[in-house]
């Protein structure tokens, strides 16, 4: 990165922090990846300890393991590893267990993942003085929405365009690659889909989806009722399946890495078993790295894959959140769903800044099914798209 580019970042981190303290020492920002939330986060804790009397020390909140020594590393980073002995750094998984606890600050990566029911437990239990919550987006679910603004307004925005446009991270394209169903899968989809339809239809049709929720969490719902909402969801599973295992989406995968053999390629899967299947199609040059793994196997697929060892890292979900993949340019979706924000994650494991790179993803998807939809709606706000 430039000078230019260092000094720009640096000058926006240092706005965001500068308007968290403004706000009260309270408050969420949402930046695109790449821009650098975990330094804004590691100056936060740095400020609170340098500059106040502080007896209960920080909290940083993360989803994952890795991401658990990834911060670890961004202290030592920033020339601020001699304050670690005042800050935990726990997963959320953890943490909502805590009850009677105070901390100076607590620092919220990712809280989208982080507002789920059973976690919020953390912050009715306990107590603190500084809140600072970030993510690239926010919670499309408009419970959880709603529940971060009430527990930390967004105070700073800045999108992933935006990032992209000063030069914070590097550009991108979105290539989107339509595949075909075979005579074999197509029969099945087309079966699913009219007892989608029926069931649908026996649910009032409009928004049949809610109402299917509602029906299974009313213990005072008729049985011919419930029986038509689990059907119905039974058969959005089945449909889901049969796109989410196209086999024409490991034929593209093997013609796509093959056109990029020099080069780090991150794919992604819909379920951990497809995600296992594309790393066999593309063996002996890829492993898996997906929540199915130990810590150990992640670990070690993810340093071969940094060493260049391997060059394709085929993974589900859990490379969405935050870890940083050193010089990979390529990705290949091969499993959808309708969320803007997991398209954004997966955009951002790619265009990470380097001199002259451009990030390239292919979405694959199966043409005139559920799944164009999903991903017309996830590339929505997105830019450089390229329908083939």
């Amino acid at each position: 990165m430039s000078v230019t580019n260092h000094k720009v970042k640096n000058e926006y981190q240092q706005k965001a922090l500068n308007v968290w303290r403004n706000a009260g020492y309270k408050g969420s920002i949402i930046c695109g990846t790449g821009f650098g939330k975990s330094r804004v986060g590691v100056l936060a804790v740095a400020h609170t300890i340098n500059n106040f009397t502080c007896s209960s020390g920080a909290l940083v909140l993360v989803p994952t393991v890795q991401l658990q020594d990834q911060f670890k590393e961004e202290f030592e980073k920033w020339g601020h590893e001699h304050i670690l002995d005042d800050v935990e750094i726990v997963c959320y998984q953890s943490a909502y267990k805590y009850v009677g606890k105070h901390y100076d600050i607590v620092i919220c990566d990712e809280v989208h993942l982080g507002l789920s029911p059973e976690y919020r437990k953390f912050f009715s239990n306990n107590t603190y003085d500084k809140l600072l919550c970030m993510t690239a987006t926010l919670p499309e679910e408009n419970e959880y929405k709603l529940h971060l603004f009430s527990l930390a307004p967004t105070i700073f925005t800045i999108t992933l365009d935006e990032c992209v446009d000063l030069e914070l991270v590097s550009p991108y394209k979105l290539i989107c690659v339509p595949l075909a169903l075979t005579d074999e899968e197509k029969s099945k989809y087309k079966s699913i889909n009219n007892k989608f339809v029926y069931w649908k239809y026996k649910l009032g049709d409009f928004d049949a989806f809610n109402t299917a929720k509602q029906i299974l969490a009313d213990s005072n719902a008729t049985p011919q009722d419930k029986m038509a909402a689990s059907r119905f969801f039974a058969c959005i599973r089945e449909r889901k399946k049969i796109v989410d295992f196209a086999s024409g989406k490991i034929e593209k995968l093997k013609q796509l890495v093959a056109e990029n053999e020099d080069k780090k390629i991150l794919v992604f899967g819909g379920a951990n078993a497809f995600t296992d299947i594309l790393t066999e199609a593309t063996a002996p040059m890829s492993l898996a790295y997906h929540s199915k793994k130990t810590v150990k196997q992640r670990r070690e697929a993810l340093q071969k894959f940094k060493d260049g060892d391997i060059n394709v890292l085929c993974s589900t979900k859990a490379l969405n959140q935050g870890l940083d993949i050193p010089n990979a340019s390529v990705g290949v979706i091969c499993g959808l769903t309708s969320k803007s924000l997991t398209m954004i994650q997966r955009l951002g494991r790619l265009i990470r800044f380097e001199k002259d790179k451009e990030g390239t993803i292919y979405i694959l998807y199966v043409k005139d099914s559920q799944e164009e939809k999903w991903l017309r709606k996830s590339v929505e706000t997105l830019k450089n798209i390229t329908w083939l």
